[in-house]
């Protein structure tokens, strides 16, 4: 996930980056509500977390302006004030929750798992594609509940292909989603962390997946076939090297370049 923390007390600042790093969620900050605005129109953000006393206007406003602009991520509110009034009135601005300070880390990564589910279509905290499950609460992948090994970014990458199931994304969506900008790789990697994923859930399921191309657009998951149906029609044919976007198979060599990312 990637998370918008909108948050003028440096302190406060910290203790939520921290929290939300240690998550595994990729963190922007911002001290004013227009810097915030304005972030929030150009990146895709999973959630916003907004404080209520910002320098240049109300936290209530800043939701209301966001609201305005069409933007629908999940805003949790994290503030001092835990009068009943004020949870009120920002909650009918558009804020889809509300957490006093001091929080409790499990209590602010409870509330964000809940909202980002909530706006994304699910109840509960697990995914349900055909035979695989992820689980947003535990971080984890099964697939005939059996456990599937990756690592921390191929679990971002199924996590996020999992929040938007059938809408393609684009490798820049995937580089911002897991770096946030900060040090990002070549585009290139993404086609490996695929290639890696692809190979890992095919050695469980018989040479099956459910991570396809859409040529010019990205990657989409879909449902993972049943097992009697012998896998994806033609991925038997496609051997076990994958096609990158303009260019040749990825080598073992380039796969080595997860083992640097990851």
């Amino acid at each position: 996930m990637r998370a918008l923390v909108v948050e003028d007390d440096p302190v406060s600042t910290r203790l939520l980056e921290y929290a939300l790093v240690a998550e595994g969620i990729v963190v922007e900050c911002s001290d004013t509500g227009e810097d915030a605005l304005e972030l929030a129109k150009i990146y895709d953000f999973d959630v916003v977390t907004v404080d209520l006393g910002l320098p240049d206007m109300d936290g209530a406003t800043l939701i209301r302006r966001l609201r305005n602009a069409r933007i629908d991520t999940p805003v949790i509110v994290v503030s001092a004030d835990a009068r009943r009034d004020e949870k009120v009135r920002v909650l009918l601005a558009g804020a889809d929750g509300y957490l006093a300070k001091p929080f409790d880390r499990d209590e602010l990564r409870a509330h964000i798992q809940a909202v980002v589910r909530r706006t994304r279509g699910y109840a509960a905290s697990r995914i349900l594609l055909g035979r695989m499950t992820i689980d947003l609460a535990t971080r984890s992948v099964d697939i005939d509940g059996r456990s599937l090994k990756i690592t921390a970014k191929e679990y971002g990458i199924l996590e996020l292909l999992a929040l938007r199931k059938g809408q393609p994304l684009t490798k820049e969506a995937f580089l911002d989603h897991l770096y946030g900008g900060r040090d990002e790789p070549e585009q290139k990697i993404i086609d490996v962390f695929i290639c890696k994923l692809r190979k890992k859930i095919a050695a469980m399921t018989t040479d099956a997946h459910n991570i396809e191309t859409v040529w010019g657009r990205g990657y989409v998951l879909n449902d993972l076939p049943a097992a009697a149906g012998g896998g994806v029609p033609g991925l038997a044919e496609a051997g076990t090297v994958f096609a990158l976007e303009g260019g040749p198979g990825v080598s073992e060599a380039e796969l080595l370049i997860e083992q640097i990312f990851a």
